[in-house]
């Protein structure tokens, strides 16, 4: 009788070959794969590597003029983007993604390569080619006309790279960063710092391309009320509109056409505009009623708007829109044109432009129509010098680019697609508008001696959040500290216009100031202290944001805290930002550290 084969034989030797050979394949396909993708990461990272540099190369030599290394350049940044994208993206890559601790390092260096090569293909590239058949000269006016043809030719290009630029902004935002080595998470955020910042400034050469044509006369003529807002008189967006003259644009070419000043306007019975509540409640009537009044509001959009209406009545023009500059701005653009001779015989130039327009005048001149022809002549000198080609266009191009990142320039179009392309720029001189990731604030500050005392006061702002509450609603402190610099015997020393002469019942010296404080629109309002004190304020409310507001009369070397408080609604831990009258000396906020 034969006996059964035992359960715990030993498998046939072929059977155990076969299972070896199956295992030892299985390794090598595992090492060869590790293999493969250690090999291709390290060639996609040493691509990254060489292409990041050659970004800023492409940068300083579009600065410097020479298109044709940028367009090199450029051709090399996209072989290497397209060569760290090709080997973080083929099928062996994408299933060690799967794997813990090592996957999500593959996933955000493969989202890191993309989002490069998308760059360099869709948006450096086409940019370097730009850069090729546009010269800054080619917007140097010519004969007081700007070429607008190499603008709209830009306008494809400029608009196809801002919408790469903003993609990548948002992809390489969306790279998970939690469970990564610290030279991949390092990696992206540098990644990300040169998105955000490129991305601003191609939406602003973006909105530029696609807006400056039609204002400048494309398709139709135009006519653009200019006011010169003077810092001397505060007012919310800058200062009383003592001169103001008309532009009209034809094609490129550049006229200024009439000139005024504001005694050419009455005092109109009734607001010239309907006036909403809120306007009526902080700053009254008189906003819609007087031309130097219409930059109250810090809302440049309904400034813009009473502006055009008055000068509609009193000339019968309706223009197209309203831009607005300060003298420190024009300083700026002297820069550009190098010193002007002005028909009195002064010369106007960068470093005295701000004495003699906002100082000097007033000393020379104790007739106020006398010193708004001088300050329109001065701004009349300044247009001409920009308008006659000899401005370097360079040092143009950043003075107006600094004057409006300082507030100091200002653009409101009466149609509305037109300024909706400026919408969320400072250019359009709206209320600050809060996100995610900042709030912002405002601070707006309006004369109330009626004289040209400002000059005089000095501004110092800080600005923080603290949480204290066990609901983790923050509590948000803004901290305004105002100075009369003004020399002690400024009573008599001073010009009554400079004073004011006790017109409107200050004193000779002091200093009277408007100031109103803005928090974000969903904020509860907590009011106001005054060097610690509580004081009465005009609690109130602005298209949502809620306002405090306080007049402040100074003496000669007085000063005064004023902190503006507000409750956040939720939780936040993101950036505090502020946003104020631009001042003829600015001074940044700094952190303000407070007890809840």
């Amino acid at each position: 009788m034969s006996s059964s084969p035992s359960a715990h034989a030993a498998p046939p030797k072929r059977t155990r070959t076969i299972v070896g050979f199956v295992v030892l394949g299985v390794l090598v396909i595992v090492v060869a794969a590790t293999a493969w993708v250690g090999i291709r990461g390290l060639q996609a990272k040493d691509a990254l590597e060489t292409a990041v540099p050659l970004a800023t190369s492409i940068k300083d030599q579009v600065v410097a003029g020479d298109s044709s290394a940028a367009a090199q350049t450029a051709a090399e940044l996209a072989q290497y983007a397209d060569t760290a994208r090709s080997r973080t993206s083929d099928p062996i890559w994408r299933t060690y993604e799967l794997l813990p601790f090592l996957g999500p390092n593959l996933v955000a260096v493969r989202q890191l390569a993309a989002v490069v090569d998308d760059l360099a293909q869709n948006a450096v590239t086409p940019l370097a080619a730009l850069a090729g058949t546009i010269d800054l000269t080619d917007f140097k006016p010519v004969d007081g006309a700007i070429a607008l043809q190499p603008l709209i030719d830009a306008q494809p290009s400029v608009t196809a790279a801002n919408s790469a630029m903003a993609r990548a902004a948002t992809n390489v935002n969306a790279i998970k960063t939690n469970d990564v080595l610290d030279v991949v998470r390092g990696a992206v955020k540098r990644l990300q710092t040169v998105t955000v910042e490129t991305s601003v400034t191609l939406d602003g050469l973006n909105r530029a391309v696609t807006l400056l044509p039609a204002m400048l006369g494309a398709t139709d003529p135009r006519d653009y009320i200019l006011l010169f807002q003077n810092p001397a008189e505060l007012r919310s967006t800058g200062g009383i509109p003592g001169a103001l003259a008309l532009l009209h644009t034809d094609n490129g070419r550049i006229e200024l056409t009439q000139q005024a000043s504001s005694t050419s306007f009455p005092e109109y019975p009734a607001p010239v505009l309907p006036l909403g509540d809120d306007i009526r409640s902080i700053y009254g009537d008189i906003t819609g009623q007087f031309i130097q009044n219409v930059s109250m509001t810090p809302d440049f959009a309904q400034s813009g708007a009473l502006a055009r209406e008055m000068w509609r009545l009193e000339f019968g023009v309706e223009a197209n829109g309203v831009l607005s500059i300060d003298p420190v701005a024009l300083s700026y653009l002297l820069d550009a044109t190098g010193p002007i001779a002005l028909a009195t015989g002064d010369e106007l130039n960068a470093g005295n432009a701000v004495q003699l327009l906002l100082s000097d005048v007033y000393a020379r001149y104790s007739d106020p129509e006398q010193q708004d022809i001088f300050f329109a002549a001065a701004a009349g000198a300044v247009f001409d010098a920009v308008k006659s080609g000899n401005a370097d266009p360079t040092k143009l191009i950043a003075a107006l680019g600094r004057a409006a990142t300082e507030n100091r320039v200002m653009v409101w179009n009466a149609a509305e697609a037109e300024q909706n392309i400026l919408a969320g720029t400072t250019l359009a001189g709206a209320r600050p508008v809060s996100d995610d990731e900042t709030n912002r604030f405002g601070l707006y500050l309006n004369d109330g001696t009626g004289s040209k005392m400002d000059v005089y006061l000095d501004v110092h702002t800080a600005i923080g959040q603290k949480t204290c509450r066990k609901d983790q609603r923050p509590q948000y402190a803004l901290e305004v500290t105002l100075t009369n610099t003004a020399p002690a015997d400024a009573a008599t020393s001073l010009p009554p216009y400079v004073t004011g002469g006790g017109a409107f019942g200050v004193t000779p010296g002091n200093i009277k100031t408007l100031i109103a404080g803005y928090g974000t629109q969903a904020m509860q309002n907590l009011g106001l202290t005054r060097d610690g004190a509580e004081v009465p304020y005009h609690p109130a409310a602005d298209a949502g944001y809620p306002v405090s507001s306080i007049g402040i009369e100074l003496a000669p070397g007085g000063s005064t805290v004023l902190r503006f408080n507000w409750l956040g609604p939720e939780p936040f831990t993101g950036k505090i930002e502020l946003r104020s009258t631009p001042l003829i000396a600015l001074n940044e906020p700094t952190s303000l550290d407070f007890n809840c």
